[in-house]
């Protein structure tokens, strides 16, 4: 498990401040990435969850085997080119899930987008990106998951808090299974993610 500057929280949460973490630029100069989590750590990823930053109108990278799901965190969002046809996401969507190996076009609809993107390989395990409701707690039977947030807020972990968590903020845990998690709001309104990791029963965890 990688991340720059992570901090450890009760009950083996992982925090990180995405603010503190280097933009890496795309190689056609479209855009950066912020890589934020990947399990296990190096080459061999599993699960990767990253923020990049789009600039300007441009295709995606290829990545076969792998399952992706794509939200609009900031700006007016974005269309895709998938084989089915063209998609419209805005910040209002619900996550788009779409297989890595199609590398959409993507054309912004007003300037510049920030975008929550997570990454599965699909031949380890299974993964799932949902929006999260304040106050609506969130039971998964996998371990692995994680929250994304836009604004600042508390994290509670079956009725305790857990955890507080700074806007652009990701927590991760590996012993999440059969939690109720719930994000309760401590300021303005925002905007989060619940994201989960099923690995497959004969695929390896570490």
């Amino acid at each position: 498990m990688t991340a720059s500057t992570p901090h450890r929280q009760p009950d083996d949460l992982l925090v990180i401040d995405t603010g503190r973490l280097p933009p890496q630029p795309w190689r056609n100069g479209g855009g950066s990435t912020r890589e934020l989590l990947t399990w296990p750590e190096g080459a061999d990823w599993r699960l990767r969850v990253s923020l990049a930053d789009i600039s300007q109108d441009g295709p995606f990278s290829a990545f076969p085997g792998v399952d992706r799901w794509f939200a609009v965190v900031q700006g007016a969002g974005v269309r895709l080119a998938l084989p089915g046809g063209p998609v419209k996401v805005t910040a209002d969507s619900p996550p788009l899930a779409f297989d890595g190996a199609d590398a959409p076009g993507c054309t912004l609809l007003d300037g510049p987008t920030r975008d929550l993107n997570l990454m599965c390989h699909r031949s380890a395990g299974q993964g799932l990106m949902q929006r999260a409701v304040a106050d609506v707690p969130w039971t998964t039977d996998t371990p692995y998951r994680c929250l994304f947030t836009t604004g600042g807020c508390t994290l509670l972990i079956d009725g305790h808090e857990a955890a507080e968590l700074a806007p652009m903020a990701l927590i991760f845990s590996e012993l999440g299974a059969h939690q109720a998690w719930t994000l309760r709001q401590t300021g303005a309104p925002l905007q989060a993610w619940w994201m989960a990791f099923s690995p497959l029963p004969d695929a390896p965890v570490a």
